[in-house]
């Protein structure tokens, strides 16, 4: 375990998956990360690489051959390489490997960095193509927030907090975690979305291409928030397990398969496109 820390936080992070396990605010006492409870949802802020979401079947096809991946990608389940780390940074490295290779056919170096910058915690992907020709990939966010903040208050004190105020059509999901095609206008109260148990009943509410790129978790009880700005990112999944205490605030650069079609890898929706000897970099930032 990994721990970096300055005056207002405390975040630790595990080598597996190079995920945050631990976002301590130090001023208010409170523990902002979900702590993984196995019987509910097992993760705290997976990192989603090379893949985004589901696909069709569990299969990725790539240059007329199929390779079989689970949803998210297998950044999460891998364990990374710390490569340095001082008291406000940290940075990890998932390299490809055989067995990586094995999975998806192109050669890679995978950081992710961490960086406490005053009150922000900015989490940077950056993908290093090793290989001798373009390479295709995904890669997100999945941080899962404590809601409430505070023993005492209720999950439907709290509401999400766009930056701008627009139509938002969620893209719904099938059982299998693929897109269906259809869409669903998401009522809003202004700029805001409300909090409820059944809110996530069914899966993730999917945003492409909307103009906000900051939410915020706020209470209708007090004035402590917590908001994810996403300058590079594109799409966005909010979720949270029915009746879990979280909120995920997840940016994405990838999404899911459509249901039933099946596409080279090169040509899914959203995908990143890495040209030989070229690097990828993007970052997501936490405050509080």
């Amino acid at each position: 375990m990994t721990t970096i820390e300055n005056e207002h936080y405390k975040v630790s992070i595990r080598n597996q998956g190079a995920e945050l396990t631990s976002i301590y605010n130090k001023a208010t006492g409170v523990e902002h990360l979900w702590q993984a409870n196995a019987n509910i949802w097992p993760w705290h802020a997976p990192n989603l690489f090379p893949i985004v979401g589901g696909l069709n079947n569990d299969q990725l096809h790539i240059d007329g051959k199929t390779y079989t991946m689970q949803r998210h990608g297998f950044n999460r389940q891998s364990e990374l390489l710390l490569l340095e780390s001082d008291a406000q940074s940290a940075k990890f490295s998932l390299p490809y490997s055989e067995k990586t290779l094995a999975a998806y056919p192109y050669k890679f170096d995978f950081h992710v960095h961490y960086d406490l910058i005053d009150d922000a915690l900015r989490v940077t992907y950056k993908v290093i193509n090793m290989d001798r020709k373009d390479i295709y990939f995904s890669v997100g966010g999945h941080p899962a927030f404590n809601v409430p903040f505070n023993k005492g208050e209720q999950y439907e004190d709290y509401y999400l907090e766009f930056e701008t105020e627009e139509k938002l059509h969620t893209h719904l999901l099938s059982e299998a975690g693929t897109f269906s095609g259809e869409t669903k206008l998401v009522p809003m109260d202004g700029n805001k979305l409300h909090l409820t148990r059944d809110l996530f009943a069914n899966d993730a509410l999917v945003f492409k291409n909307m103009q906000s790129r900051m939410v915020t978790i706020k209470s209708t009880k007090h004035d402590q928030s917590l908001s994810v700005e996403f300058p590079h990112f594109n799409y966005l999944g909010l979720w949270a397990k029915t009746g879990a205490d979280f909120v995920c605030i997840e940016p994405w650069l990838g999404c899911a398969d459509t249901a039933g079609k099946e596409v080279d890898f090169s040509k899914k929706e959203n995908i990143q496109l890495l040209r030989m000897g070229h690097v990828f970099e993007a970052a997501f930032f936490i405050s509080i």
